[in-house]
């Protein structure tokens, strides 16, 4: 299920945002350097390269360590008939001001999601990516986000693309508070849907040379948390469907507006596993 509406303007001058979207510049040569999601001044994820043709990426960095949950809407957020939808100004509003200015697309999702520690089974770091891209070359190791996330949904793009949805937590799951997980667990299995808020980006990434078994176009859909950390982490544990209304930010992420518009399409249709060499 997905509803999406359309795009807003909103947030706050960068200088005043808690999240922000930045690039480094490099220190000799004067080109941009890495790509960074900014919470509270400090880099908190360094994001796929601005070229394009390096591996799709998300790494959690050492200075990540704040959420950004809004006490005003957690009863809003906390399940029941009188869910957020993507029109509702009062929570889009109030996570908007968290963002900076710019124009977002709010999507509401329901989704699965599916714990995922890097290197082991389902990484997509250590599996479909280095069937594309391979190990990398200095260090002989897969790409290595620093941080479990979760799996929800991938298909079929087209012949030569295919999407992969991640949710990224703003910290650890170890980090969350036991009695708050199990509380939203009992509330699931009761059949209550909470809500949970992120921030999301769009990165396209491609080799630039066939050089590998699987060559195609990685649509990356990266979801990084606001709000429902504790709700993600329950759901996952409880096998049970959470809502996650998205703010994709459409001046963010490696992707151009066609690819953006094609996006809710894309995301109504059923999952499908890659299969190599489609």
């Amino acid at each position: 299920m997905i509803e999406s509406g359309e795009p807003r303007r909103l947030g706050v001058p960068a200088s005043e945002a808690r999240l922000r979207f930045e690039t480094e510049r490099r220190e000799t040569g004067g080109g941009p350097g890495r790509r960074l999601l900014v919470v509270d001044g400090e880099p908190a994820f360094e994001l796929s390269s601005w070229c394009g043709t390096c591996p799709f990426l998300f790494r959690r960095l050492e200075t990540a360590r704040q959420t950004l949950s809004l006490e005003r809407v957690r009863e809003r957020l906390a399940g029941g008939p009188a869910g957020p939808d993507v029109d509702d100004d009062g929570v889009v509003e109030a996570f908007g001001a968290l963002l900076p200015e710019g124009e977002y697309l709010p999507v509401l999702l329901h989704v699965e999601p599916r714990p995922v520690v890097p290197g082991r089974e389902g990484d997509y770091f250590s599996g479909e990516q280095v069937a594309t891209w391979g190990l990398d070359q200095f260090w002989g190791l897969p790409e290595y986000p620093h941080t479990p996330y979760y799996r929800t949904f991938e298909t079929v793009v087209d012949a030569s693309a295919h999407l992969y949805e991640f949710v990224v937590p703003m910290v650890p799951p170890t980090w969350n508070a036991r009695e708050r997980v199990e509380e939203y667990a009992e509330l699931m299995d009761r059949g209550t849907v909470p809500t949970a808020v992120a921030v999301s980006t769009l990165d396209v990434c491609e080799p630039a040379l066939d050089l590998s078994a699987d060559h195609y176009r990685h649509w990356g859909l990266t979801h990084f948390l606001l709000d429902g950390h504790h709700k993600l982490e329950a759901a996952a544990t409880a096998g049970r469907p959470v809502r996650l209304l998205s703010l994709l930010a459409l001046g963010e992420g490696l992707a151009g507006p066609e690819d953006r518009a094609r996006l809710p399409a894309l995301r109504t249709r059923l999952p499908s596993p890659r299969t190599p060499g489609t």
